[in-house]
């Protein structure tokens, strides 16, 4: 298959706008969707599938051959199909699918050569998305080619999950690759325009939307060449972020020619340069734990003064677990150059100093948008490797507004609040059986973040009396006066705190 391109330059098409309709009208008659899927094969060997096992789906669907079972078995997982079976799943279309090398066929059987499977998320995105095949399924060696086209995978499900889904006018998808990011941003985005490196990434995105029937400015170039002196309300990436030796072979999905984290910084620095007044960028990224340097100050310094900014460390991984990690995705395990290029890895790691990759997510937000108010940036770092609700992007939202809300706010501001503690909040308490007094007590928030925070007794006193009836001041001064401490440097010490809880959900604001 190649990447066809139009005159002025723009990625052509597999399929024309027409063949799409008619093949997704037949995808709609036969229900293939990911519901009706998850209904033939059962919810075990749709879990299989995630993990490429392709056996249980393929024992649920012996002794089938209706349209459905025909075309999971095509794509899902990855069969050669009768012809007969499949020109009635698709009357008129296989020709048409195999002069633009999504098919092999002949006279007797069919197979596929691009994938194109059912998609569906919990913003209510769905539709169809075209990549290349999956490798590597039930355990089989399958070394991709260098422009390989990612479908979707837990890092694109990740960032859709946190990407802030509000009304915008114009979005960037950088670093489209299947057009996932696209498909969702098209929901509340008046203009989607997505650049990609790699030619066939253009070509399979363009399809992923065609087949959707969404708008999206498709654009060839590197990072935000394609975009030069344009702005956006939101920029959404998963980039290239893996660090790998930048000689050699490489898949351009996921490896950049730049050393160490240098892609990631770059996706963030010229990212702030084309962001609109208060406009935002999300990030799933990987960084560099570098000796003798703390990595919250390495990603700090990637975002300027004055934008405020939010990384979340969900994992670090030691190096030989991150170099086993990508050696098995490209899938490398038991290639007779393995040990090889294990060995080269760590070596390039240990040139650089590089104890440790923190993977995890970024949100940067511009200064300047309409009800920011004036004051400082706010700017959270942290490593936050626990479980949270999913999709998280609400209480990234929430944060925003948060923020917004209470920059420029004076201490006497917050104390003078009446502040109430969210529904989703409970307190534990712990200590020894028959013990006076709780050894600890921390406030727990079930939903967002789902963060615990450690309270000493005053604190879990006037936090725990917050029900909006009463401004904070007083309920300091009124459990001072029990514990018979002095209320003023109580309230100075919970105006940061609340601030704080504020902004992570675990209080609000009314009035």
């Amino acid at each position: 298959m190649t990447a066809p391109t139009t005159g002025d330059g723009a990625p052509g098409r597999l399929l024309t706008p027409a063949a799409c309709a008619d093949l997704t009208a037949a995808f709609a008659e036969h229900a293939y969707e990911v519901d009706a899927v998850v209904a033939a094969i059962g919810e075990p060997a749709h879990a299989a599938l995630a993990r490429n096992a392709t056996v249980p789906a393929r024992l649920a669907l012996t002794g089938r051959d209706d349209p459905l079972a025909t075309l999971t078995r095509l794509w899902l997982l990855q069969d050669r199909v009768p012809r007969r079976d499949l020109d009635r799943a698709l009357p008129g279309l296989v020709p048409t699918l195999a002069d633009a090398g999504i098919l092999q066929a002949d006279d007797d059987t069919v197979l596929a050569l691009v994938d194109l499977r059912p998609y569906a998320s919990d913003d209510g995105a769905s539709g169809w998305i075209a990549s290349d095949l999956t490798p590597g399924l039930d355990t089989r060696i399958t070394p991709m080619r260098p422009d390989f086209v990612l479908g979707v995978s837990s890092a694109s499900s990740t960032l859709a999950q946190m990407t802030v889904r509000r009304p915008v006018a114009r979005a960037l998808d950088l670093g489209t690759g299947c057009g996932v990011q696209s498909l969702h941003l098209a929901r509340h985005a008046r203009e989607v325009v997505a650049t990609d490196l790699n030619p066939r990434a253009l070509l399979l995105a363009r399809l992923t939307a065609d087949l959707n029937g969404v708008e999206v400015d498709l654009r060839q170039g590197d990072l935000y060449a394609p975009v030069a002196g344009e702005r956006f309300d939101l920029v959404v990436t998963n980039p290239p972020y893996v660090l790998s030796p930048p000689t050699g072979e490489r898949l351009t999905y996921r490896e950049g020619t730049r050393t160490s984290d240098g892609l990631v910084e770059a996706v963030v620095r010229q990212g702030v340069e084309h962001l609109t007044d208060g406009g935002v960028l999300q990030v799933l990224a990987n960084w560099a734990h570098v000796r003798g340097e703390d990595w919250t100050d390495r990603v700090a310094a990637w975002v300027p003064a004055g934008f405020d900014l939010h990384a979340v460390e969900r994992e670090v991984l030691d190096p030989y677990a991150y170099v086993e990690l990508w050696l098995a995705d490209a899938g490398l395990t038991g290639a007779p150059d393995y040990l090889e290029r294990y060995a080269a890895w760590c070596a390039y790691f240990d040139r650089l100093g590089i104890e440790g990759v923190g993977m995890g997510w970024l949100l940067v937000r511009g200064p300047g948008g309409a009800g920011s108010g004036t004051g400082p940036a706010h700017r959270t770092l942290e490593s936050w490797p626990y479980g949270v609700e999913q999709p998280v992007a609400p209480a990234f939202a929430r944060e925003l507004d948060v923020v917004d809300a209470l920059r420029g706010r004076t201490a006497d501001e917050v104390l003078d609040t009446a502040w109430t503690l969210a529904p989703d909040v409970v307190e534990e308490t712990f200590g020894a059986p028959g013990a006076d007094d709780p050894s600890s007590i921390v406030l727990r928030q079930q939903r967002g973040l789902r963060r615990a925070v450690a309270l000493d007794t005053a604190a879990a006193g006037v936090l725990g009396a917050c029900d909006g009836d009463l401004p904070l001041r007083t309920l300091v001064e009124t459990v001072a006066g029990l514990l018979r401490v002095d209320a003023a440097p109580l309230a100075a010490a919970l105006v940061d705190r609340v601030r704080d809880l504020a902004v992570d959900g675990l209080l609000t604001a009314d009035r």
